[in-house]
């Protein structure tokens, strides 16, 4: 009687450490999907100004990070030296700030939910670099969901309106929108493959990566930021509206807080409930947006959504099927995460 008492106490304690973990993760990366619509998309003050640089978001965001790493270095007892060889590092950091340029930049031209939509087909690159970086082989079913994922990406495209509010030329829009979000998947199917890289060719833990990968990202965005000339205009932009400073710094601090979400999620229960959380949190951020800013759907474009979103949940519940749902185990100081944990966890390209 006893024993059954603590097995449903422990049942009862690991669904509510579930639920605050998916609460967590959903909060917090919709606070940043908001912003990011927000920062990008509405204009500032009465003249109507509108934000330019991606890149100075994209530095503020890995700054914060940047502190949160060397926090839970020094409160872990970790060594904050580096553990790969700079160019890891820095090739990870390159293509990771390019492909969050690319997804704030794609803002500009197309609405949030395609960008929200398309970023759901990274497994489709992620599959291709895998299997040239990494030489790994994918079952037909991996093919039969990435095929289902592009035919719902293009039932939405061509059943609706997909061009941002800013552009007043619709089919330039569109081109140019694509162009960044194909760059986005591009970059960001790269930096995945090449985190899971380091993560199996050196003894590193999450935390580690995290620094040395955002520190690179944070000189890579200013230097882009410097050389470009964007620096100067930035900064005379948050001068002259102060909100959009504080709105870039809570989204930066609501990216980094969702990455503390997603390691401790995945570190406890294991990549499938992050994938089936991640899931939620991207078709909740489409509904927000549609009834936040103004950008409904048509009803082939809600079917396109329930494509794509479907495929996802059928791998997730695959996935759950053939590995049930477990914590994972700790391998000591130097924590390596598997797949998606390398995949996600130091970097959710926000």
């Amino acid at each position: 009687m006893i024993q059954s008492w603590r097995t449903l106490e422990s049942v009862g304690n690991g669904r509510m450490q579930i639920a605050m973990y998916a609460g967590g993760i959903v909060l917090s990366l919709m606070v940043y999907s908001v912003l990011q619509e927000r920062i990008m998309t509405r204009p500032f003050g009465e003249e109507g100004d509108t934000f330019k640089s991606s890149l100075f978001i994209v530095l503020c965001n890995r700054l914060v990070t940047c502190m949160l790493a060397v926090g839970c270095l020094l409160w872990s007892g970790e060594s904050v030296k580096p553990v790969a060889p700079s160019y890891g590092y820095a090739a990870v950091s390159l293509s990771n700030v390019v492909a969050t340029t690319c997804q704030y930049e794609a803002l500009k031209y197309v609405t949030f939910p395609l960008q929200t939509l398309g970023k759901c087909a990274k497994m489709i690159p992620v599959m291709l670099w895998g299997s040239i970086m990494l030489q790994k082989r994918y079952k037909k079913r991996d093919y039969v969901l990435a095929i289902a994922i592009t035919g719902g990406l293009m039932l939405f495209f061509l059943t609706g309106s997909v061009s941002s509010k800013r552009q007043r030329s619709k089919s330039d829009a569109v081109v140019w929108g694509f162009a960044l979000m194909l760059g986005y998947l591009g970059f960001d199917g790269f930096t995945s493959t090449f985190q899971d890289k380091l993560f199996k060719g050196y003894n590193m833990s999450t935390y580690n990566q995290m620094l040395y990968v955002n520190m690179f990202s944070t000189l890579v965005s200013l230097c882009g930021l410097v050389s470009s000339g964007q620096l100067l205009p930035a900064l005379a932009f948050i001068t002259k509206h102060p909100e959009a400073l504080s709105s870039i710094l809570v989204l930066s601090l609501s990216a980094t807080i969702g990455q503390l979400f997603i390691l401790h999620t995945i570190k406890k229960f294991g990549a499938l409930l992050f994938a089936a959380v991640m899931t939620t949190r991207q078709f909740l951020s489409i509904l927000v947006s549609s009834a936040l800013f103004a950008n409904p759907l048509s009803p082939g474009q809600w079917l396109g959504t329930a494509v794509v979103f479907s495929a996802l949940y059928f791998k997730a519940f695959m996935g759950a099927h053939s590995s049930p749902l477990r914590p994972v185990k700790s391998l000591g100081k130097h924590q390596i995460l598997p797949g998606i944990a390398a995949k996600e966890g130091p970097r959710r390209n926000t």
